[in-house]
């Protein structure tokens, strides 16, 4: 069974501000898209900057009858959102931007404004009839978990991608990782639920867009009890916190692959799949783009996300994991 996320890099339909300005840009985008996952070919592929639900059902159209689609039903002011497709059918077990109820809003911009949950769903499926020799179990249903959490790239008030001065950006910066780390523990209290304090025996993913690295606070936050995570002496050494950790298969990725997206000419590993005791040991292989392929070729991107409006394909790669029976 193959597990992937990607992130689609606005994915709407044309016509309006963020999407293709026309029908030919837009069936680009989609073929470009459709031949990746079609050769990439997932049991179940978490999707994000989905902007218009028509729109993934058009990509959905276009990878032939067998696919299942799910959305969250919260968008970002953009109205992008995450959701599923899946070559199995798919139940809805969790649609949420809730903070947990002990975090405090978090600030948002120098008005002094607060957020008192995610911008964009949190969503988590389950599915228990896996694809024909898959080696899923029956009796255990995969629950998997996508996010899309705040961006590292800043933008300021009036819309602008560019700060007056530095104490601006400097304080802006502060208020996106404020959001992400509340997004990370909402996460976090999702996948909780999701464990039920048996990752031993429940196959659990947590994957998406997490807007940062492997060893950013952020992402440590979803990782749970610390001192096993892999290539650590401890990873093959079972104890107590087993049951509720998740593990970042980020190490398994050959490092010559190990990014997802490139910033100003840097590479990032910022698309993650993480996984529950029970399924990280049954991982055969892990990567970015697409198998058997090399490293991914992807555009350098900046500070303004419309400088690629309707440009084909997604500048982000996939990430994704093969798991064994």
């Amino acid at each position: 069974m193959l597990l992937g996320t990607w992130n689609l890099e606005n994915l709407y339909r044309p016509g309006g501000p963020y999407g293709p300005e026309d029908d030919a840009a837009y069936g680009r985008k989609l073929a470009a898209l459709a031949a990746v996952i079609t050769e990439l070919d997932p049991a179940l592929l978490g999707v994000q900057e989905v902007g218009d639900p028509e729109a993934l059902k058009d990509l959905a159209g276009m990878l032939g009858d067998d696919w299942h689609v799910a959305l969250s039903e919260h968008a970002d002011s953009r109205g992008i959102r995450v959701g599923f497709l899946s070559r199995a059918p798919l139940t809805v077990v969790a649609d949420t931007v809730a903070f947990p109820a002990e975090l405090r809003p978090v600030q948002a911009d120098d008005s002094g404004l607060t957020v008192a949950g995610a911008g964009r769903g949190l969503l988590a499926v389950e599915v228990r009839d896996g694809p024909p020799g898959d080696g899923s179990s029956p009796d255990e249903p995969l629950r998997v978990a996508v996010c899309h959490l705040k961006s590292k790239l800043l933008s300021y008030p009036d819309g602008r991608f560019q700060p007056r001065d530095e104490g601006e950006r400097a304080r802006y910066g502060a208020y996106a990782l404020y959001r992400r780390a509340a997004e990370a523990t909402a996460l976090r209290a999702l996948a909780d639920e999701l464990l039920e304090g048996d990752g031993r025996a429940r196959d659990v993913a947590v994957l998406g867009d997490l807007n940062d690295e492997t060893q950013a606070a952020t992402t440590q936050i979803l990782l749970g009890p610390p001192g096993s995570e892999i290539g650590t002496p401890g990873y093959d050494r079972p104890d107590h916190g087993d049951a509720t950790r998740l593990w970042d298969v980020a190490p398994l990725v050959p490092a010559g692959q190990r990014w997802s997206r490139v910033t100003s000419g840097r590479r990032e590993l910022i698309d993650h799949i993480l996984l529950s005791h029970r399924l990280v040991r049954r991982v055969t292989a892990a990567g970015t783009g697409l198998p058997g392929e090399g490293p991914p070729d992807l555009p350098s991107v900046g500070p303004d996300p419309a400088e690629r409006r309707g440009a084909p394909g997604s500048d982000h790669a996939p990430v994704w994991v093969r798991i064994g029976g």
